[in-house]
């Protein structure tokens, strides 16, 4: 029996129309729009309106792959969806989804892995699809990260913005395809990047509510040193395992966080400018979507032909990174 190896065959993206300005930002709090793009790389983010919820953007986002790639939703077997903003705790994002786009014969679930979740969808898509059970898997990731941004904290709410980005995971007609992963986890993490609230451990309550335990909150420091280590070096040894150098590296596509942790990262792998997709100028921190995002807009910006090398990396909240080495196939 040949091998199988796990593909992307399909994408598709949606964002609010809603902007949220660096200038708007300094109407809400003590910040300015030169202090954000020096230390952030951001200029603007996607704000999504009430109707707009995470099960909302990633139909959209399907109806945008269809529009490319005339997916046929009855084909779909199961769907994956990497997200920490679930449109409720039950049932999941995965079955409103489902029941939006009209994916009646697919199963799936939720999969909480913070900025690390696309890569970790990724993973088990692909071992879904090597199981040779299961011919098309689709990874909604979509995030309302609006909803759990604190307006008032200047550390956070100029990081994180609102969108979806899909992907289609096939067994591969030819050499292209996922090369290799590497995934990690380290509990560390739980102390500098978090949301208490909501859970068994802090259900919701006046207090929790009027101490703001919903909203997301991030130690910076620590989470920068980490993310730049562990994605940078995470990268380098998964290109070095299969034998090839930054040179040979067609796209890096980095979970878009802070432009100054993609630029480290790409530093590592010594890439030229031309090497690294970025679009967290526009986006914002859209947590599990960003890299999704990114290959869409890299399709669209005639950055990405079939045959390249890319390398994806990620790192979130727990902590949790990874990389993922691939033949791009469309």
């Amino acid at each position: 029996m040949d091998k199988i190896i796990p593909t992307i065959t399909a994408l598709g993206k949606y964002v609010p129309k809603k902007i949220l300005t660096n200038k708007d930002l300094e109407k809400m709090v003590d910040t300015n729009d030169e202090w954000i793009k020096s230390r952030t790389g951001i200029k603007e983010r996607r704000i999504a309106n009430e109707e707009e919820t995470s099960s909302f953007m990633a139909a959209k986002a399907f109806q945008d792959m269809q529009e490319r790639y005339n997916i046929d939703p009855l084909d779909i077997d199961l769907i994956l969806v990497p997200t920490i903003t679930p449109d409720m705790f039950f049932p999941s994002t995965a079955a409103l989804i489902q029941d939006k786009i009209g994916a009646k014969n697919a199963w799936g679930f939720d999969l909480s892995a913070a900025c690390s979740g696309y890569l970790y969808a990724l993973e088990v898509a692909s071992n879904f699809i090597k199981s040779g059970q299961y011919k098309k898997v689709l990874i909604a990731a979509s995030e309302k990260m609006s909803s759990i941004t604190d307006y008032t904290d200047r550390n956070t709410c100029i990081l994180f913005g609102d969108g979806a980005g899909l992907t289609l995971i096939e067994a591969s007609k030819d050499d292209t395809g996922i090369i290799d992963t590497d995934l990690h986890m380290d509990s560390i993490g739980k102390d500098f990047l978090y949301i208490k609230g909501g859970g068994c451990l802090n259900p919701a309550t006046h207090e929790s509510v009027d101490q703001k335990l919903h909203y997301v909150y991030q130690d910076g420091r620590p989470v920068y040193k980490y993310a730049v280590s562990k994605m940078s070096q995470t990268g380098y040894d998964l290109v070095h395992k299969h034998s090839y150098t930054g040179k040979d590296i067609d796209l890096f596509i980095p979970h878009q966080a802070n432009q100054r942790i993609i630029d480290a990262c790409a530093s590592r792998l010594k890439l030229r400018e031309d090497q690294i997709m970025s679009n967290i100028a526009k986006y914002g921190n859209t947590t599990a979507a960003t890299i999704p995002l990114a290959m869409v807009d890299a399709i669209d910006d005639k950055r990405l032909k079939k045959g390249d090398l890319v390398i994806i990396t990620a790192f979130g909240g727990g902590f949790t990174w990874g990389a993922a080495l691939l033949k791009w196939s469309i």
